[in-house]
């Protein structure tokens, strides 16, 4: 996983001496990180790959994001989030799971 605790605050505009969430936006990325490779079926390997990674980490930080953006609702009304570029880029990777699979290779 190229995605560390210091890109994931910078995308969120965190400050990098700020150590107050460090922990819990640790726990965000390891936890974005299992869920995207458990969705794709893509093993920790494939995910580095050059034509993959990209992909890949954009997922996890998305994902690593909104667990953290969304932490603590404080609204009197209940939402059902819908994390569209996340769905979006497994489908993605789910496609390339299955050219992998296939034994396809880039320009096949």
């Amino acid at each position: 996983m190229t995605v560390n605790l210091i890109t994931l605050k910078t995308s969120l505009r965190i400050d990098d001496d700020d150590l107050d969430d460090d922990a819990l936006l640790t726990g965000y990325l390891n936890a974005a990180n299992t869920y995207i490779l458990n969705a794709t079926g893509l093993s920790a390997e494939q995910s580095k790959q050059a034509d993959i990674a990209d992909l890949f980490d954009t997922a996890v930080m998305a994902l690593a994001s909104g667990y953290y953006t969304a932490r603590a609702n404080r609204s009197l009304v209940q939402l059902y989030e819908v994390d569209l570029p996340v769905n979006s880029i497994i489908g993605q990777l789910r496609g390339v799971v299955a050219s992998l699979e296939a034994g396809e290779t880039d320009g096949d």
